[in-house]
């Protein structure tokens, strides 16, 4: 039906009362307001339209006025409709008039989608380049996903209960201190006995998580352009990051000794940062030498770059105590330090760190509080207690043992293939296992067959910035019971038999 201007349109009313005689659990003053907009954004009435009277309306609609006058009062707040004294109330002059779209689809401003549509930055579309499914995390061997089902909950929700129940009134405002003082305190004694970190409370920002620490450092001390070298085969959250941020994003090529400087890219600008994961470098597994990690250092300091040391699982070793952090090997070293309580508690916990040299500790908190204000006081005050009373450490060593079992039991799994020649990587330290893979179509075959079965399979090449990467599978095994491990594992000793065989038969 073609819109009437001008004078009170007989339509509006028979047309209202058959759209408000659908049976709906709504208002009727919502449903009348949301059809009279809509109605406009489509075009149906246009500017300058006169609506008829909100007694005409109510008695033709079986409403009560209040009803009409609230619908229409909201709607002239919004500027849909206007109310001119003495004339009654008319459609408003408002743009919803229709556009071309690039297909030279003629369309209502209000129908349009942003499906299909490019509307992401270009930041935004690097950034999806180093984004997996949303359901890759779930399965048998999704990497870094911790044993949640050892995580002592009864126990954490008293201390967070307590917390909560005596939060201080101060704590409800915004905060700027860096995260609460017991925490950073709490952590400061951890790392130094555990990890030989060098540290003050002071030096210890409190963020909700690693990925948070390294877009602030991105911010801080990157701009668009700079050079990051980050590890070749390496974590994609940092290069994500790094990359949206708008940096090159360089590849050095990791060894059995680490990330290799030597083999860095020469020529032109120098580093901005260096991302590192030396103690456990994921997700090659290996462990950065002492002669690579002074080397670092030394080039670290030559350029003048900032190494960022990720130390992302690094209370899980087996057979030898943790190795040292890379922060703590000299004075004043250019290295900022991250870490995460994701792999040790639980991803939903939120909570991350930053260890950082004394010239950056005033810019980053201020910076931190601007950017992403402070938060979740009541659960940091209960993990400083967590830590302080030792909780934290007995957990620690309860999942060191644990999976340290649940590896075995993966191995044990995948012995039949490792016999004919599957090679595995030397599992020293985390929370998963490489499989290295002698061609790109055998790591496609099993990952595609895996996605079949509901078992996680990511492929080692997704971690390499030049493409093709190497094949293989990274096969995490702390997040499953050892019965589901041993399930996945025989699947896939089997199917990689299956493909070999099906290779040698061509």
């Amino acid at each position: 039906m073609e819109p009437v201007v001008g004078d009170e349109a007989d339509w509006v009313s028979e047309a209202l009362g058959l759209e408000l005689a659908s049976p709906t659990s709504a208002p009727l003053a919502q449903r009348l307001y949301q059809t009279l907009r809509r109605w406009v954004q489509e075009g149906r009435l246009v500017s300058g339209q006169r609506l008829p009277s909100s007694r005409r309306l109510a008695r033709e609609l079986s409403l009560g006025r209040n009803t009409v006058l609230a619908a229409i009062d909201q709607l002239i707040a919004e500027g849909f409709l206007e109310s001119r004294p003495g004339a009654g109330t008319f459609v408003a002059d408002v743009a919803f008039e229709s556009v071309t779209s690039q297909s030279g689809e003629t369309r209502p401003l209000a129908d349009r989608t942003l499906v299909g549509e490019a509307v992401l930055s270009s930041r935004g579309v690097r950034l999806l380049e180093f984004c997996a499914s949303l359901d890759d995390r779930f399965g048998a061997f999704a990497p870094g996903v911790p044993a949640l089902d050892r995580f002592p909950h009864a126990l954490w929700q008293r201390l967070l209960r307590r917390h909560l129940h005596a939060t201080p009134t101060q704590w409800l405002d915004y905060q700027a201190q860096g995260g609460v003082p017991a925490l950073r305190e709490a952590l400061c004694d951890y790392l130094r006995l555990s990890r030989s970190v060098r540290c003050r409370p002071d030096q210890v920002l409190i963020l909700q998580g690693a990925q948070q620490g390294f877009e602030l450092i991105a911010r801080m001390l990157g701009d668009v352009g700079d050079r990051v070298w980050v590890e070749e085969p390496g974590y994609n959250g940092a290069q994500a990051c790094f990359s949206a941020a708008g940096f090159e994003v360089e590849a050095v090529p990791v060894d059995a000794e680490g990330m290799s400087v030597e083999r860095a890219p020469v020529g032109g600008a120098s580093p901005r940062l260096i991302h590192v994961t030396p103690s456990h470098q994921y997700p090659s597994g290996v462990t950065m030498s002492l002669a690579r990690r002074l080397a670092l250092l030394e080039v670290a300091e030559r350029h003048r770059a900032w190494i960022v040391e990720d130390d992302y699982d690094s209370e899980f070793r087996y057979g030898q105590r943790p190795i040292a952090a890379l922060q703590g090997l000299v004075d004043g070293a250019r290295v900022i330090y991250v870490g995460t309580f994701s792999k040790v508690l639980y991803p939903g916990l939120r909570l991350g760190y930053l260890v950082l040299p004394d010239p950056l500790v005033v810019p980053f908190r201020r910076a931190n509080a601007r950017l992403h204000r402070e938060g979740q006081y009541p659960m940091q005050a209960a993990l400083a207690e967590f830590i302080a009373q030792g909780h934290f450490s007995r957990h620690v060593r309860r999942m060191r043992d644990c999976y340290r079992r649940r590896q075995a039991r993966l191995r044990e799994a995948l012995a039949p293939a490792v016999a004919h020649g599957l090679r595995l990587s030397e599992g020293q330290a985390g929370m998963h296992l490489v499989a290295w893979l002698d061609d790109p179509e055998t790591e496609r075959t099993l990952v595609a067959r895996a996605a079949g079965q509901g078992v996680t399979l990511s492929p080692l090449s997704r971690y390499y910035l030049r493409r093709p990467g190497r094949p293989g599978l990274v096969l995490g095994y702390a997040g499953a019971c050892e019965d589901e491990i041993e399930r996945a594992g025989s699947w896939l000793a089997r199917e990689w038999a299956a493909v070999i065989g099906d290779r040698s038969c061509r």
